[in-house]
């Protein structure tokens, strides 16, 4: 059923919200709207089409649909300006060096000139003067689509899950101002109630969700045909009729996230990468994250039959140390995974240095190439975390009408040393594509070297090349290039050549071999005066401990205990309250131990 009540702790941080911006609705229900949902809704059925704009369709697409992911080529970042300037000015500034920027607006001259007088240049700015409500537009934009996986551009809508008739009506105004049709799931049977910050898709056929988008199609409200009434396979139906997603992948919400949005704690970095929010140990929502990841590493695996590779980052508390939900926790929802992906630009939420710098490296990391943009949203004059989102929600993305897509499972560390190693990828456009290339090198401080693909499947648009076999501790960097017969270029990862995928070749595995290579790289930030990291690799599994002393050999912290995965895992200690001092970073494990001095300022 609906959860008609919101939590107390969510409750007062609205009512924050609005002393702070008194113009601004937060993302969650302003106290109360959802008393106003029903009678909204039933207003909003038989609502007549605005004739100045293109007239949404209100049935299934006729053609399948792949619902573009959000690392694709993007020809425009969608904003709604209103009650934080300064936030926009910081994206628009970033965002326009990669692609349009559309920003729906009151009145675009005076747009203009706030950016204007801030220094921002007007390139790549389309304005629409529309009516809106909130600045929250991940939720009700409309979603990039393509027929045919690259052939024709099209945006799906769904019905908002707040009373705001001009928020809900905005992907009319932009879907006419681009000239790209329009579906809507609102009339029965296929309506759907459902937001932007509840989607995470990987561009083929999977997507993430919190049930919030079952119990917001439930039929609880006291209009039959008002709120959408459907059971879980038929909220599959219309989303794979829809959107062409074939796996609707569902937890169980978060008791501390007001809004039961994922994208407050999860974030798809490439296909079979997931970025997760970290709490402390049985902090916050911690332990219901770590029961949703559980489950979903238990009982699905990426594309190619994997298991997801989980990144975690950690979830920043407030001045005082204080998690949302915690002993009187009132502390605003920090959280370093809303973060927006605009082309070869990643535009992130920032709070605190001593907790930025890690997450800032964590991104980096396992983005490689990609520029990082930090926006601070988080202080007296820009506020916005208070609102219960942050850059992810305020901004959407729409998808070029041309896209060249390339989708490869990249490949992993091997012991292979004498056979070439087989690179396929899927490459498509919708004129053709005339060539493809791997492109190779073990240092990346020199160039490339290209070797051409062939086309091996013309039914799956499958290219396919060998990069040469390497002796044993060599580390092969490499990204792929395909070209269109309408001469359009494109690379993955898209920021290549200064991002690329990368594996090893590793020696055999012997026993008792030196573990002095255990930790992948220096632990960061080092020295340390809050959240730190500790990667960790193993070329095969290990058994141990992973703990901490100080510089007489006390115990401090046991950070891990047991099984260690094979590959990289990031570990994660919060030194705030730790004494200044140097203390000593310990891997015990059954083939040895190794150690790493640690500095606490």
């Amino acid at each position: 059923m609906k959860k008609l009540l919101l939590s107390i702790a969510f409750l007062n941080l609205a009512i924050i919200g609005f002393a702070q911006e008194p113009s601004t609705l937060p993302k969650g229900f302003a106290p109360g709207e959802e008393l106003k949902m029903d009678a909204y809704l039933q207003s909003r059925i038989n609502k007549a089409p605005n004739p100045l704009y293109r007239a949404p369709i209100t049935t299934p697409p006729p053609l399948p649909v792949r619902t573009a992911a959000q690392w694709e080529e993007q020809q425009a970042l969608l904003i709604t300006w209103t009650a934080f300037p300064s936030i926009h000015r910081q994206i628009v500034a970033a965002a326009q060096l990669e692609c349009n920027v559309i920003i729906h607006c009151a009145d675009s001259n005076a747009v203009k000139s706030d950016l204007t007088s801030n220094g921002i240049p007007l390139t790549n700015l389309k304005f629409i003067e529309v009516a809106f409500n909130s600045i929250w537009i991940r939720d009700y934009a409309a979603n990039t689509g393509y027929f045919g996986d690259v052939d024709s551009l099209i945006l799906v809508d769904w019905i908002y899950n707040r009373p705001r008739p001009d928020d809900d009506d905005m992907p009319i105004s932009t879907a006419s101002f681009l000239n790209v049709p329009l579906y809507q799931t609102i009339l029965s049977p296929n309506n759907l109630m459902n937001t932007g910050g509840n989607w995470m898709i990987d561009g083929i056929e999977t997507a993430f969700a919190s049930k919030l988008i079952l119990d917001e199609n439930d039929g609880a409200g006291t209009y039959s045909l008002a709120y959408p009434n459907h059971t879980e396979p038929v909220i599959n139906s219309i989303v794979q009729d829809y959107h062409g997603i074939n796996r609707y992948i569902k937890m169980d919400e978060l008791p501390y996230d007001g809004i039961h949005h994922i994208d407050m704690h999860m974030k798809y970095l490439d296909e079979k990468t997931i970025l997760v929010g970290e709490f402390p140990t049985g902090i916050s929502d911690g332990p219901q994250i770590e029961a949703n990841i559980a489950y979903v590493l238990s009982n699905f695996n990426d594309p190619w039959g994997n298991p997801y590779k989980i990144v975690r980052i950690p979830m920043p508390p407030s001045t005082g140390g204080s998690y949302a939900g915690t002993p009187f926790g009132g502390a605003y929802y920090r959280t370093y995974s809303n973060f927006v992906i605009v082309n070869k630009t990643i535009i992130m939420p920032v709070y605190r240095e001593e907790y930025d710098t890690t997450a800032v490296r964590i991104i980096k990391q396992n983005m490689p190439g990609y520029k990082v943009v930090t926006i601070d949203a988080d202080n007296a004059s820009a506020n916005l975390i208070s609102q219960s989102g942050v850059i992810h929600c305020i901004t959407h993305s729409v998808g070029v009408k041309d896209p060249l897509r390339i989708v490869h499972n990249n490949l992993p560390d091997t012991y292979n040393t004498t056979v070439p190693y087989q690179v396929d990828a899927i490459i498509q456009h919708k004129t053709g594509i005339a060539n493809a290339q791997v492109y190779w090198t073990t240092d990346t401080t020199t160039a490339y070297a290209p070797l051409t693909m062939t086309l091996t499947s013309a039914v799956t648009d499958t290219w396919t090349g060998y990069i040469p076999a390497q002796p044993v501790g060599t580390q092969i960097f490499y990204y792929i290039r395909g070209q269109a017969n309408s001469g359009k270029q494109q690379v993955r990862p898209m920021p290549a050549p200064a991002g690329w995928w990368q594996f090893r070749v590793l020696a055999p595995v012997g026993v008792n071999e030196n573990l002095s290579e255990v930790f992948s790289t220096t632990l960061y930030p080092n020295p340390s005066h809050g959240i730190t990291c500790i990667p960790f690799i193993t070329e095969r599994k290990l058994n141990g401990k992973l703990f901490v002393t100080d510089i007489t050999g006390k115990l401090v912290q046991v950070i891990h205990s047991g099984d260690f995965k094979i590959g990289s895992t990031n570990y994660f200690i919060d030194t705030h309250e730790w004494s200044a001092g140097v203390y000593s970073v310990v891997a015990e494990t059954n083939e040895g131990t190794t150690t790493q001095k640690l500095m606490v300022k």
